[in-house]
């Protein structure tokens, strides 16, 4: 009675190299992590928020552009005696203030607007690579679930397939009856095994779930798997370190700083004002009311101990920015040495694990045949089957560690899925 064996060290091992970069093949259709980043992204609240925060920042640079700092006001007032003498005396008056732009306030109210809407943008694209990372993680955590699933399924169909070669020789006679009981241990470590690989799956699945919305991909039925289904990312060359997303929100952070901290500087008195207004008045009853035109300045004097706070508080937020722009730009040249050299070590150690899966596989042959020859005893069989899964699961896992790591660049280099 022939038993199938998974194939994972040949066939399998063909169609994982196909999947490689620079091997694999153009598809029209998302991948699973793309498509479960498009959709996460689709349900933060920074997307949903995005066009609201534009026009808030198109809304700054109008304001910015206008010929005076704040909208102008109407003041009327009124003079009568009716209260005390009542002799008539009357008098109106209405005036127009309209306050002015101090030297250089308004250049540098349009740069603060044009820096706030510049950094909206970076803002969003930090959020989208943020995002990117937590897809990233939740997907391939998934993914090494369902491997260790699969593997348990696996494992689980071989040992009940010994469990019954060594049943029906028992019972012809030619093995023991503790041959049966050690067979069925077997399986019954393979049964708990596999309930507890259900149970990683199934909550991995659900924190897919939970982040994309979407169910990820049911798992494999049992004799066949999937792992094509995660495949790596291309591996990418070195992107510019200014293109990253995170370094891109900082340097805008920066910019912002900057020229607020220069805007602070221009608005060290409160702004002048024009006034424009009429009078109307007589003196007493039965005269005529005679009519003025009024025309005035108002000059601000000294500085505003407000207007020096909000000079120091864009210097502190400018220094901020500038060291933790520097820092970030270490951290993540740091960052991206490490992933480099994680996908080249993990590459090496994947190389070997396929050979080692395939020599395990061969040997699992030689010793299935020596024990249907009553060449071998059980628990060697065993032990050369136990051998045999553990080599193939290192062999998958090690292959999907390749697809994380290069998963990790990308996320280090700033890049979104693909």
């Amino acid at each position: 009675m022939k038993r199938k064996r998974w194939v994972y060290p040949g066939i399998l091992a063909a169609a994982l190299l196909a999947a490689l970069p620079g091997h694999a093949q153009t598809s029209v259709s998302l991948t699973p992590l793309r498509q479960g980043f498009e959709t996460a992204w689709a349900r933060q609240p920074q997307q949903r928020a995005a066009a609201l925060r534009r026009d808030a920042a198109a809304a700054g640079l109008r304001a910015a552009q206008r010929w005076t700092p704040e909208t102008a006001a109407l003041d009327l007032a009124a003079r009568t005696d009716r209260w005390h003498r009542n002799d008539g005396t009357r008098e109106y008056e209405a005036a127009v203030s309209v306050p002015l732009w101090s030297p250089g306030e308004r250049a540098k109210s349009q740069a603060v607007a044009q820096s706030l809407a510049q950094a909206a943008d970076a803002l969003l694209d930090a959020a989208q690579w943020r995002v990117a990372e937590e897809v990233r993680e939740t997907y391939w955590a998934h993914q090494r679930a369902r491997i260790e699933q699969e593997v348990a399924q696996q494992r689980r169909a071989s040992a009940e397939g010994i469990a019954r070669d060594v049943l029906r020789r028992v019972a012809a006679g030619d093995l023991a009856r503790a041959d049966a009981h050690q067979a069925q241990a077997a399986l019954a470590l393979a049964d708990s095994m596999l309930a507890e690989a259900a149970v990683a799956e199934a909550q991995t699945a659900q924190a897919w779930a939970a982040l994309t919305g979407q169910a990820p991909a049911g798992a494999a039925p049992a004799g066949e798997t999937r792992l094509h289904e995660a495949l790596p990312e291309p591996l990418p060359a070195d992107a510019p370190p200014a293109a990253h997303p995170l370094l891109h929100e900082l340097q805008a952070r920066v910019d912002v700083a900057r020229r607020q901290q220069d805007l602070a500087g221009a608005q060290m008195r409160a702004n002048p004002e024009v006034l424009l207004g009429t009078t109307r008045e007589r003196d007493a009853r039965g005269e005529r009311y005679a009519q003025s035109i009024n025309v005035g300045l108002r000059i601000p004097l000294g500085r505003s101990s407000a207007s020096e706070a909000r000079l120091a508080n864009a210097g502190a937020d400018l220094l901020e920015a500038q060291s933790q722009l520097a820092l970030e730009t270490e951290r993540i040249g740091a960052r991206i040495a490490a992933a480099r050299r994680r996908v080249e070590l993990l590459t090496q150690a994947d190389s070997a694990a396929r050979r080692r899966a395939t020599l395990a596989s061969e040997s699992r042959g030689f010793f299935d045949k020596a024990f249907r020859l009553g060449e071998s005893d059980l628990p060697t069989r065993l032990r050369v089957e136990l051998e045999a899964f553990e080599a193939e699961r290192q062999a998958a896992r090690s292959r999907l560690e390749v697809g994380a790591a290069i998963s990790q660049l990308r996320q280090a280099l700033g890049l979104l899925p693909q």
